[in-house]
């Protein structure tokens, strides 16, 4: 099970829960991301539209999304919500709770190669990761990316860099976007050409980083096509931007004309 460093969650929370009794009243689910916690959904709570019969909409077994609307935490009740939670919500929480699940598993298999137990994981490595990017997993694919240095950055113990580093690159896939731009490059120079491919070559060096890959071909006078592929569209964006700015300044030095479009009609191309 996944380890939660608080017992309970707080009010307006998203939680993953296991419907486990269900009554004409309203229904008691078990909270999967925290021990031997249960709460209960109001009839009121289940669905938007009238509940004629509650059985319609929720029934033992069914895993959910709740919204935590009250916590006693003295008494240790807590009351959850189906209908306040949107499709959106429901799909991002569905993600994180698969992400969190993988991350343990993960956690749990370097904790055995060098024989220490779940908890101890969490302690000297989970929470550290959770802390600076955001959740576990992420921190794994961050060493999927740059190796051993995030971990020691982080000042987790040495016995765990390795297991950590070899478990996250044969386990963890990182999910790549790629995106594209055009730019149009011309320079009526005696070396024109030399100084156009100078420009595409002082592009292609602008790439930064082992995840990031940058893909320059001939469309046609005076087009060429920027391909980018990286871990993100944020990152992406800035990468077609800087290369394309980075050609552009070239040839501009050496007498020619550069302009960048994000996006081009399929038929000029």
């Amino acid at each position: 099970m996944i380890i939660k460093r608080q017992k309970l969650p707080s009010e307006n929370d998203l939680v993953i829960c296991t419907i486990t009794k269900v009554f004409s009243h309203g229904a008691f689910a078990k909270l999967d991301e925290y021990e031997d916690k249960e709460g209960f959904i109001h009839v009121s709570e289940v669905a938007s539209t009238w509940v004629k019969n509650i059985r319609d909409f929720v029934r033992e077994g069914q895993k959910s999304v709740a919204k935590v609307l009250n916590v006693d935490r003295r008494k240790g009740y807590i009351d959850l919500s189906v209908r306040r939670v949107g499709d959106a919500q429901k799909k991002n929480k569905m993600q994180e709770w698969k992400r969190a699940q993988k991350a343990h598993k993960l956690l749990e298999l370097a904790a055995k190669t060098i024989k220490k137990d779940i908890k101890t994981a969490y302690q000297e490595v989970g929470f550290k990761l959770e802390d600076k990017y955001g959740e576990i997993y992420a921190g794994l694919e961050e060493v999927v990316i740059s190796g051993e240095a995030p971990l020691k950055d982080l000042g987790i113990p040495g016995e765990w860099i390795k297991p950590i580093t070899t478990i996250a690159k044969e386990n963890v896939t990182i999910p790549y976007v790629n995106i594209r731009g055009y730019l149009d490059i011309t320079c009526q120079s005696q070396n024109g050409i030399e100084i156009i491919r100078e420009a595409l070559i002082k592009a292609r060096d602008e790439e930064s980083g082992n995840d990031i890959k940058l893909d320059v071909r001939y469309v046609g006078s005076p087009r060429y096509r920027l391909n980018v592929t990286a871990p993100d569209y944020r990152t992406a964006e800035e990468v077609l931007k800087r290369c394309a700015n980075t050609a552009i300044s070239f040839i501009e030095k050496n007498g020619g004309t550069g302009k960048f479009l994000r996006e081009v009609k399929e038929e000029n191309v």
